[in-house]
């Protein structure tokens, strides 16, 4: 997970809820910037405000350089930079079928650090949509401090990237997590393959609902930094969804580098498909026991369309 499950664990939002974090090399600032303001002009700052979603765009040029750096070796690297400790019993490597639309999303972080997050394909209009987690494209109330080289490598799995790597070419997030922090989901747009194939047309996409009431059991999918895996296979938690402080959460051990993984209810494990209802957000302490995720209501579904129909 990015600033909130990729920066650190240690950076706190509001009491029981510790942002967990996903993958910061060893020696990069772990401290949240201060927040810098959208805006000095003021006239600017309440047209910027009327728009609930923020959107943040890659040129061609750096979507480019984004597949360059990413090269097997530095993949290898960033799993090797974070040890969180010995994977719990709750999550357990995922040993069905292959879930082709799940994948590690590899960026540079506002510190200038290498690290991860998870994502997964998702049907949409313009089939190159990707869902994942706010804290995983920008550092919360921080509007300048946002990542960059963002890629995403469906099927990862031990070094293995079966389907390629697809630039990130445009990232919406609600305005409300640029500024407050809170409504900690993303919607991205990637590029076509080196085949100029779209990403749903190579590897599917998982269903998306919004407003679906909270409940049911849910499996949840991540590439977290705990050990032995250390980032290099998917694992998956499976629980029971409850209301909680406006979020929803499960019974889950996964940490940092699981941030933006799906939650999908319905889950066929034979098929590998369900319906995507949040994504990996919080965790409940340092030392895990609950996975916490946004509640997908109306202005998730806006961030959604603002993505699906760019």
């Amino acid at each position: 997970m990015s600033d909130a499950l990729s920066e650190t664990s240690a950076s706190v939002r509001r009491p029981v809820r510790v942002r967990a974090m996903g993958l910061a090399v060893a020696g990069a600032a772990l401290a949240l910037a201060a927040p810098v303001p959208a805006t000095a002009v003021a006239g600017q700052g309440r047209a910027a405000s009327a728009d609930p979603v923020s959107v943040l765009a890659y040129t061609a040029k750096e979507r480019q350089e984004a597949l360059t750096y990413w090269t097997p070796a530095r993949i290898k690297a960033v799993g090797k930079s974070v040890d969180l400790g010995p994977t719990g019993p709750k999550a357990k490597p995922w040993q069905g079928t292959a879930m082709k639309a799940v994948g590690r999303l590899f960026f540079v972080n506002a510190s200038g650090a290498d690290t991860w997050c998870t994502a997964t394909a998702v049907k949409s209009a313009n089939r190159s949509a990707v869902m994942t987690a706010a804290h995983c494209v920008r550092r919360g109330s921080s509007p300048d401090n946002t990542n960059i080289a963002m890629v995403f490598v469906p099927g990862y799995s031990k070094g293995k990237m079966p389907y390629g790597a697809f630039a990130v070419r445009s990232a919406a997030t609600p305005r409300n997590w640029e500024n407050d922090s809170t409504d900690d989901v993303s919607t991205l747009v990637v590029d076509t393959d080196k085949n100029g194939r779209k990403l749903i047309d190579v590897v599917g996409g998982q269903d998306i609902d919004f407003n679906r009431p909270v409940g049911g059991t849910i499996s949840s999918f991540g590439y977290s930094a705990t050990r032995p895996q250390l980032g290099e296979e998917l694992l998956r938690c499976v629980g029971t969804a409850k209301k909680q402080s406006g979020l929803q959460a499960i019974p889950c051990d996964m940490s940092g580098g699981s941030s933006g993984g799906p939650w999908l209810a319905d889950f066929n494990a034979t098929t590998g498909k369900g319906v995507l209802v949040s994504v990996n957000s919080s965790l409940d302490s340092l030392t895990p026991t609950q996975m916490q995720g946004e509640v997908l209501g109306t202005l998730a579904k806006k961030v959604y369309d603002r993505a699906q129909h760019s």
